[in-house]
């Protein structure tokens, strides 16, 4: 007789501290991202190391939350982890600032596109253990990783160990979001609060970029959002549009705003008609509620969501990042700031190459013109680390305006940049400009 995934489940169901037992030591372990970090088994596995139970492992992750940070990145507990990240973020940062005051290497920065990660693990990272938290299995036998579609979904089938933490907030996703409880190895519940991401009120310079951006789209397009006040700007500028579509990297509140005021439909999409598709979400209780169940939702890996072959596919696609800084050339800076990386490549070039082989696409990088409360230029000579190639850079916008460099010469370039630059270090760039003759 068959075994239902109802008794699967209660074989596998266990505690915490059972389910991390069997990572053997110098195993290579990842973590679903951010939402997707799982409290409790972060919290055993970090215990086996501070116990000494376990001496060492090598970890992979992106976007580190505060169940990392407390655990396997925490100050007692990093020296015995070889950490790799595939996205800086805030916790990074403080371990950056450590090593950096103590000379001591404590994190490593993998380069990568997001569309890639998957890749790794399918090539190139034998991964031993992963872990993440996951939806209530339904009746089938599936959980959903929810949230976190990305290289999860990859690395838990290519994984000798996957251990899942069941959280009955995790909002239950479709798209090839479903993992069966007959490949997961051991299952804790912990039904505790998702982190939230919170709502990014649109800064004053958001509003007027957004105003500037809404009119480059028409209605029926594809569109792709970052998270922030200037993307929350843009969805704020978005709000009179029609039958607007979304195939996304990142799934936000400002986009679920959109959706609930009928503005988003993608009734017009050429590629998954009616359908909200994103390989990860950051959110509110709200917004995650609104996922849970809801069929119009699909996820799927960043390997098929940020391919540029996928986002090539639809008609009027349009791309909305921002950047650090952007340089003279049309260079784009994303991720460095001084001497370290700040935050990471993420799929940013994957929009932007994937929107310029649209028909019809636009690739729009919109960057509040200041940085440091207005001390520096955000537009600088040279950029400190490239993210977008300067060939694949097409519309750059502006609180002070909208220039598209597809076409223009590295002088008409310059000129068009400075020309929206911020007014106070207009005279400045034009003077790095003349001194290397690029005007």
């Amino acid at each position: 007789m068959a075994t239902s995934s109802a008794d699967l489940y209660a074989t596998k169901l266990t505690t915490a501290d059972k389910a991390v037992a069997g990572v053997p030591d110098g195993a290579t372990v990842s973590l679903g991202m951010a939402i997707g970090q799982p409290p409790a088994l972060l919290a055993a596995l970090a215990g086996r190391l501070r116990s000494n139970d376990l001496k060492r492992i090598r970890l992979y992750y992106k976007i580190a939350m505060e169940p990392l940070a407390k655990s396997l990145l925490a100050e007692d507990v990093i020296e015995k982890v070889d950490a790799h990240s595939f996205f800086i973020g805030g916790p990074d940062h403080e371990i950056i600032k450590r090593q950096v005051k103590t000379g001591k290497k404590l994190l490593s920065f993998v380069p990568v596109n997001f569309s890639q990660i998957p890749r790794l693990f399918e090539e190139f990272i034998a991964l031993d253990t992963f872990i993440v938290t996951v939806s209530p299995m339904d009746g089938g036998g599936f959980f959903s990783l929810g949230t976190n579609n990305d290289f999860a979904s990859t690395a838990a089938r290519r994984c000798k160990r996957l251990i899942v933490e069941v959280n009955r907030n995790m909002p239950r996703v479709f798209g090839q979001s479903q993992i069966h409880v007959s490949e997961v190895t051991a299952i804790v519940e912990n039904h505790i609060p998702l982190i939230e991401a919170g709502v990014a009120e649109p800064s004053p310079e958001g509003r007027a970029i957004g105003a500037l951006v809404a009119p480059m789209v028409p209605n029926g397009a594809t569109i792709q959002l970052g998270i922030g006040k200037i993307p929350s700007g843009v969805a704020l500028a978005l709000e009179k549009h029609s039958d607007l579509g979304i195939h996304t990297e990142l799934f936000s509140p400002a986009m679920a705003d959109l959706v609930q005021k009928g503005v988003i439909t993608g009734a017009r999409k050429a590629l998954h008609p009616g359908k909200h598709v994103f390989t990860v979400a950051f959110g509110t209780t709200e917004s995650y509620a609104f996922m849970n169940d809801n069929s119009a939702f699909e996820s799927y890996a960043s390997s098929y969501v940020n391919d540029i072959r996928t986002i090539a596919q639809h008609d009027d696609f349009i791309s909305v990042n921002t950047a650090i800084e952007i340089d003279l050339y049309g260079q784009v800076n994303a991720e460095f700031i001084g001497e370290h990386e700040y935050s990471g490549s993420g799929g940013q070039f994957d929009f932007v190459k994937g929107a310029s082989l649209a028909k019809r696409g636009k690739s729009i990088i919109a960057i509040q013109s200041t940085a440091r409360k207005g001390t520096v230029s955000s537009i600088v000579p040279k950029v400190a680390m490239v993210t977008d190639l300067r060939m694949d850079v097409e519309w750059v916008v502006t609180e002070h305006g909208a220039v598209n460099l597809r076409g223009k010469s590295t002088k008409e370039r310059a000129l068009a940049l400075i020309g929206i630059a911020h007014p106070a270090f207009r005279d400045e760039l034009t003077s790095a400009a003349r001194k290397v003759t690029l005007i």
